[in-house]
């Protein structure tokens, strides 16, 4: 941890929501000033995606574990940031769009599926933010998320993790039912061992617990909306940075504490929640930086 090189991180599983906890904290850099290094943790993967392919065929390989990713370089990007805020960062290239802008870029002729070569992050950040699987990942050689200055996770009820997991890479990827299925259960074991525990390490979580049935997700036509659901956001530790839950209750319409250190939101707030949670905490931090 580092109060001069502070690192963020987001973490949750294929499927989880992490990109509308980005957008939160886009909304906050833009509004407070603030550049953050941002690393994708897809970039962090061992192998691109047609030797993950041969991987997956041949060994029974997962995203989840550790044999598919590097963690020893993710954990040596934070440490060496935490301490003199810089490292090395690359680009895995979801699709043809992010392909053709990084080729600009960069001058090279690369395909979606494939890597970035590794650049060095630029040295005028004011903090790293991490999107991605293992922002707080731990095994018996790693600790990622020893230099965490803030972990967020993100996490809805396993069911509807599911239906927006087989909706997005239905819609998004074209990958049929019956292989999205696969996948899942391909990946259970390593799910369970490295991805649920990091909920037990994340300062703050949000869970999204739809209000509708979700008890097939295999067989959901639609996901529930944020209107069909609540946001169950649990803070480790309130003390730890000041939350004023008399304040958010105020704040947040519709709202309510279900334990000492659980605040369950409306969904259609989740953005609003996260936006008014977590700016103060950013803003100590860069206070905290200055000084």
């Amino acid at each position: 941890m580092s109060n001069k090189h502070p690192i963020v991180v987001v973490t949750g599983s294929s499927g989880a929501g992490t990109s509308t906890v980005k957008r939160a904290f886009e909304h906050i850099f833009l509004r407070d000033g603030v550049t953050p290094a941002v690393i994708e943790g897809d970039s962090f993967h061992r192998y691109n995606r047609a030797e993950m392919r041969v991987q997956v065929a041949e060994n029974n390989l997962s995203h989840f574990g550790p044999e598919a990713n590097i963690f020893d370089k993710l954990e040596g990007l934070f440490k060496q940031y935490s301490q003199s805020g810089t490292g090395q960062k690359r680009y895995y290239l979801h699709s043809e769009e992010e392909a053709a802008e990084h080729n600009e870029r960069l001058d090279t002729k690369l395909k979606p599926g494939e890597f970035t070569p590794w650049e060095d992050i630029p040295e005028d950040t004011d903090m790293l933010f991490y999107e991605g699987l293992h922002g707080g990942v731990i095994t018996p050689e790693n600790d990622v998320g020893q230099f965490v200055d803030l972990m967020i996770g993100v996490v809805p009820i396993v069911n509807l993790e599911w239906i927006q997991k087989i909706h997005r890479d239905s819609a998004e990827r074209g990958y049929s039912a019956d292989a999205i299925v696969d996948t899942i259960l391909r990946r259970m074991p390593d799910y369970i061992n490295y991805i649920t525990p990091q909920f037990s390490r994340t300062d703050i979580n949000f869970q999204r617990v739809s209000t509708v049935d979700t008890s097939n997700p295999f067989i959901a036509r639609d996901i529930p909306t944020p209107d069909e659901s609540f946001v169950v956001i649990r803070v480790k530790d309130p003390t730890k940075f000041d939350v004023d839950y008399p304040y958010l209750l105020a704040m947040l319409e519709g709202s309510f504490m279900s334990r000492r250190n659980n605040l369950v939101v409306p969904g259609g707030k989740m953005g609003f929640a996260m936006e008014i949670i977590l700016t103060p905490i950013i803003e100590k931090m860069m206070h905290t930086r200055n000084t």
